[in-house]
């Protein structure tokens, strides 16, 4: 397991490169509901290590303070009680200084268990750190998701980082590949690490059909909101349009004027409107009315998979250091992977024949396959090796504070 105990300590240690241009402030606040504070995602993704690995299976394990277990589960109801998700700003404690004594603590027992690992409970300890390593970089996102959103709320706009970003590029036109259809198959298979939500692997049938080259644009994006695409009831879904209305919607999250210049905000700060950038921070209602004004549709998430599987996974992502999404590189089919992930009119359901994880940790996605929508492909702030053609993640149609785009799709 020595592979595994490396990727473990890079992955740790990663968590906490990403905190590190952070002030101690900007560790407890949250500016939303839906966000949590820097402080409490080091801690949760600590919790779950030491109750799903270390209580069960490590012999003499001391855990570091029991009532972390309710201040750190998010949402296992059959793990315990958790801490109400919109009140988390609220911890002024434990310290900041005491979550790293706690991550210290667990990192050294769980390198130990690797390191001599009870035989007969060797498989299910392999499986779940590799859970809880891919459980971790998921929160590695949501941490500059939440950080991003939290500095927006702060009329001073800071910056989480200054990187030296890629010069300028003109934009390649928009085009379209066409990809045959009929019965193909979509889904993980093989020995390597997928979440239960990929499997299993099974049969769709499809049309043919013709994908954007690349992601829309805010150049693009910005032509929809000056034909009034905000005021036109007849582009939206009904729960959609009445969200704009209820909301203010009135452009992508995070995009503000200033005077009469379009603005927008990100983790490098405030700065104009970058339009050749892919338009981001989207809802699934903000794509959806775009595609619709364009006169196009959004892919499903099996005609995503299924352009996306032949095609190398490259592009723009954490381990670029960016944090921003970047404008395509070349003309031809590019952007599949980084950058933005990517709406799909898909629901977010069960594959035909899904099987939870046993116990408490089939409450990992299961549970959710109700009222969210697909998303794919990844985004500036996903790590490049947490990604596969498979991989599904979802958010609730009005949610916009990932980093989201789109890309078109038509009929042929």
């Amino acid at each position: 397991m020595s592979a595994l105990a490396q990727r473990f300590q890079a992955v740790r240690a990663r968590s906490e490169a990403l905190c590190a241009p952070l002030e101690i402030e900007d560790y407890c606040i949250q500016a939303m509901e839906n966000a949590s504070p820097p402080k409490w995602h080091l801690a949760h993704v600590t919790w779950f290590f030491e109750a799903f690995v270390l209580a069960p299976f490590a012999p003499g394990y001391r855990v570091f303070q029991k009532e972390f277990a309710h201040l750190f589960n998010s949402y296992y109801e059959t793990a315990g009680t958790f801490f109400p998700r919109p009140q988390r700003g609220l911890l002024s404690r434990p310290t900041v200084k005491e979550i790293y004594r706690y991550r210290q603590h667990v990192d050294g027992a769980l390198l130990d268990l690797l390191a001599n690992p009870p035989q007969q409970h060797a498989a299910d300890i392999l499986q779940r750190v590799r859970l809880g390593i891919e459980h971790e970089i998921q929160h590695q996102e949501l941490l500059l998701m939440d950080t991003l959103s939290n500095f927006s709320a702060n009329p001073l706009l800071p910056a989480y980082h200054t990187p030296d970003l890629p010069a300028a590029s003109s934009q390649p036109p928009l085009d379209w590949q066409t990809f045959s259809g009929g019965l193909i198959e979509i889904g993980h298979e093989g020995a390597e690490f997928a979440y239960d939500n990929e499997r299993p692997r099974h049969k769709v049938w499809l049309n043919d059909f013709r994908l954007a080259t690349r992601l829309t644009s805010n150049a693009e994006y910005l032509a929809f909101i000056e034909d009034d695409g905000y005021h036109r009831a007849d582009l939206w879904l009904s729960d959609g349009w009445h969200t704009v209305q209820t909301q203010h919607w009135q452009a992508p999250l995070y995009w503000f004027k200033q005077g009469s210049d379009r603005m927008h905000f990100d983790l490098t700060g405030a700065h104009p409107l970058r339009e050749d950038e892919p338009v981001s921070h989207l809802s699934y209602y903000e794509a959806d009315a775009y595609a619709r004004w364009a006169g196009k549709r959004l892919p499903t998430e099996a005609e995503w998979e299924h352009a996306a599987h032949a095609q190398a996974l490259s592009g723009n992502f954490l381990d670029s250091g960016l944090y921003v999404p970047q404008p395509a590189p070349q003309p031809g089919l590019c952007q599949l992977y980084g950058e933005l992930w990517q709406w799909t009119q898909s629901a977010y359901l069960p594959y035909p024949g899904f099987r939870p994880l046993p116990g408490t940790l089939g409450e990992y996605n299961g549970k959710f396959m109700c009222d969210q929508m697909v998303l794919r492909g990844g985004c500036c702030v996903t790590a490049r090796d947490h990604l596969r053609a498979s991989y599904r993640n979802f958010f609730r149609a009005a949610d916009r504070w990932m980093f989201s785009g789109l890309r078109l799709a038509k009929d042929i």
